[in-house]
């Protein structure tokens, strides 16, 4: 859809008075000009869109939960004879869950223009936006091809696995959103970075062994619905190993920052709240298993796992910032360091003056 209007330009008379000039002419003008967003609104856009995707992750769980993954049996139509039907219990809560992807798509779609309106702009915003949009599309027809295969556990898998694409694309772009330069350089070690890195590609394992232990477990979405056909305990063994590898590497990260002070500024407080949820997560894990997996439970586990994963993300995007933010933390630091060397200093000074006065005594 164009955004240009066009406005008459006169044309001044000339001044030996003989005759017209020639007719107005049209110049196109830009109607987005007119539009100015702050950084900081931008970014209130962004974590709306953010809170929109990780609620359908779990209105699409709560699909499966219920048995309701079939209540449309038909894409986009809900079934041969309707668009929307709602006659059913299981009918409104997939057709309810279908219409909140527009919602959903509204907040994809206000990022993207938000990124055009934002001043000053920045092409890595818009791009990061535009994931979203390609993202969501993605869901859409994935989500088509999940109902016409009958509910097949692969794309169902398939399915979770783009939502935490999704939301790792979220979560960058609210991050980002809040720099004031693309331009990033690291503000932590890179053996650590490294560290950071390998916990989120155990993270990553974890999940996926989640959305196997998913799909070889009673909730299918629909009593007719495919299984894997693993068997559930080793499925369950294996995630549950991941999880603890996982939680072994968080613990050996913030053991190793321990004694490095600029780094542990940085990380501290991303690792707290990722162990912290963590360990929430392993306990509603535990809970559903050794309870019969009953479905509150398990959308609560879906949750944490999602909020888990945009912790992850956000560990790995507070490991770079802007070179001025770099150069303030850096200002700080040896302002630190300065401060301790005067502390140290001054410590030495009077324990040589008491050293001295005690000689002096002794004497």
């Amino acid at each position: 859809m164009s955004t240009d209007v066009t406005v008459a330009t006169p044309v001044v008379p000339s001044r030996s008075g003989h005759g017209r000039g020639p007719p107005p002419t049209l110049a196109p003008v830009s109607t987005i000009g007119r539009w100015r967003l702050s950084p900081e609104r931008y970014r209130v856009i962004c974590m709306f869109a953010l809170g929109l995707l990780g609620i359908i992750v779990v209105s699409g769980a709560a699909v499966r939960l219920t048995g309701s993954g079939l209540g449309c049996t038909d894409w986009p139509n809900c079934n041969n004879e309707r668009l929307i039907d709602v006659s059913s219990t299981h009918a409104a809560i997939e057709q309810i869950n279908r219409l909140f992807t527009g919602l959903v798509a509204l907040g994809v779609v206000l990022a993207v223009l938000g990124s055009r309106w934002r001043t000053p702009r920045r092409r890595d915003l818009t791009l990061l936006s535009w994931g979203l949009v390609a993202g969501v599309v993605g869901q859409v027809i994935l989500g088509g091809i999940t109902v016409l295969v009958d509910l097949h556990p692969a794309a169902v898998q398939a399915h979770f696995l783009l939502s935490m694409v999704l939301i790792a694309n979220a979560v960058s772009l609210v991050y980002r959103a809040g720099l004031p330069d693309r331009r990033r350089v690291p503000r932590v070690a890179l053996d650590l970075r490294r560290h950071v890195w390998l916990v989120a590609v155990a993270t990553s394992i974890a999940i996926v062994l989640g959305t196997i232990v998913t799909g070889s477990g009673p909730h299918a979405g629909d009593e007719k619905a495919r299984r894997f056909g693993f068997d559930i305990g080793r499925t369950v063994q294996a995630h549950s190993i991941s999880v603890w590898i996982t939680v072994a590497l968080v613990v050996a990260l913030m053991w190793r920052l321990r004694n490095r002070a600029a780094d542990r500024a940085v990380l501290d407080g991303p690792l707290v709240g990722w162990i912290c949820v963590a360990f929430l997560q392993g306990a509603v894990g535990y809970l559903q298993y050794f309870t019969g997996i009953p479905p509150a439970i398990v959308g609560i586990h879906i949750a944490l796992a999602t909020i888990l994963w945009g912790i992850t993300v956000w560990t790995i995007e507070t490991m770079r910032t802007t070179p001025a933010e770099a150069g303030s933390i850096e200002a700080g630091s040896d302002e630190g360091l300065d401060e301790l060397g005067r502390l140290v200093d001054d410590g030495a000074e009077e324990a040589t003056d008491v050293a001295d006065e005690v000689a002096e005594r002794a004497r």
